[in-house]
């Protein structure tokens, strides 16, 4: 067999290999961006002390008067 002979016989997918490689370079680029953003590019953001205490009220963790007092709490101080 000739060397010359591969070009056109086994080697003809490799460029699946380079095209591979590419993919999982950028596939770990962008997981390094999104951990170290904080949620600036669509990830997810921080609950607000409001939001968390209205799903307390609502999953029923807290009566009606602890909920109004937290709310008063939480207008005062920000």
């Amino acid at each position: 067999m000739h060397p010359n002979d591969w070009w056109g016989h086994g080697l003809g997918v490799m460029w699946i290999v380079p095209v591979l490689l590419f993919v999982v370079f950028l596939f770990f680029v962008r997981a390094m961006f999104r951990q170290g953003s904080a949620g600036g590019d669509g990830g997810p953001r921080a609950e607000s002390a409001r939001e968390i205490l209205d799903k307390r009220f609502a999953r029923g963790e807290i009566s009606r008067e602890e909920y109004e007092d937290m709310k008063k709490v939480l207008g005062n101080s920000s």
